[in-house]
């Protein structure tokens, strides 16, 4: 084998090896397991999660009937993690009844976790209708890390 053809080929190897043993934040996570359904992850408070872009974040959201409160928290892509923002709140528009009706979710602290409002992952909102209504859809749209995702669909079950 020729000294050029040989350096190439090393070179070639060199940069596939050095590839695979780059992790991403899909790591010990098996796609093919899943490959011919949707991805799932599980929301960590028990509500519903919507993704946010493509694998990129998730918005979990949580509905207390009994006060009427909506409770909203910023996830990573697997929702493993909390992705803390500088926003005082997010804006929702829900449609209960086909109405269109604004939430505004403000920044919440928790000193639990160290979060502060200015630097958080949760936000809430209370609001009476949400004591009554049944399920309802809405969308938001929401600036995390510099990008900005518009028009983001949701539907609550009761």
């Amino acid at each position: 084998m020729k000294p050029m053809l040989r350096a190439a080929l090393a070179t070639v190897l060199l940069c596939t090896l050095a590839a695979c043993g780059k992790k991403d934040d899909h790591a010990g996570h098996d796609h093919a397991a899943h490959s011919d359904q949707k991805h799932v992850h599980t929301a960590p408070h028990g509500g519903t999660l919507f993704e946010i872009g493509e694998h990129a974040y998730n918005l979990e959201l949580l509905r207390d009937a009994a006060t009427g409160k909506l409770t909203a928290w910023v996830l990573d892509g697997h929702a493993e993690n909390f992705v803390r923002l500088s926003i005082p709140a997010i804006e929702l528009v829900a449609m209960p009844g086909g109405k269109f009706t604004p939430l505004t979710l403000k920044a919440v602290a928790n000193p639990a976790t160290g979060e502060t409002v200015g630097d958080t992952s949760q936000f809430e909102v209370q609001a009476d209708w949400l004591k009554t209504t049944g399920e309802f859809a809405g969308i938001f749209t929401i600036e995390i890390k510099g990008t900005k995702f518009e028009k983001v669909a949701y539907t609550l079950s009761k």
